[in-house]
């Protein structure tokens, strides 16, 4: 029997390397390399990595590693494909302010994993965000400066 380390890191190369739809469609890959898991510890697993599914460019749910939420996967390869440095992650389409608040658009599907990433960063000047399915609105503090918001997403979204 494998440990529960080596079945997390199994978890990980098979979520990097392919695109992986489902629960069952895991489940079914870690057997057949030797893992016995059941369905509720996969899911707890998935949880305490932080996994979490996003849509690709073609409207279908992946499981993605956390800030890899739109990185192009090689389901042949064994490593994973680096980010394209001049292409926006998790369909980024713009970024607006108004006030005290900021409105990032997305494409479909993509506002909520982008929302979490930038809470996680917890930026200076972002109070919170609130995610719809194509926007996100950034609510920032009375003192927060637009461009050094803007500078600070920018690893985040990449090109902004």
């Amino acid at each position: 029997m494998k440990n529960k380390n080596n079945r997390l890191e199994a978890i990980r190369m098979v979520i990097s390397e392919q695109d992986i739809k489902n629960q069952e469609q895991l489940l079914e890959i870690l057997t057949a390399k030797g893992y016995s898991v059941t369905q509720a510890t996969l899911s707890r697993d998935l949880k305490k990595m932080k996994i979490s599914k996003v849509a690709n460019t073609y409207g279908d749910y992946l499981y993605v590693l956390p800030n890899h939420a739109l990185l192009q996967k090689k389901a042949s390869s064994h490593q994973p494909e680096e980010p394209q440095l001049n292409q926006p992650r998790y369909g980024f389409v713009s970024l607006n302010f108004s006030g005290n608040m900021a409105v990032i658009k997305t494409k479909p599907g993509y506002a909520s994993s982008l929302a979490y990433d930038i809470d996680g960063h917890n930026i200076p000047g972002i109070l919170g965000t609130i995610a719809g399915d194509d926007t996100l609105l950034i609510v920032l503090s009375e003192s927060a400066n637009r461009v050094e918001i803007k500078h600070q997403l920018e690893p985040i979204i990449v090109s902004l």
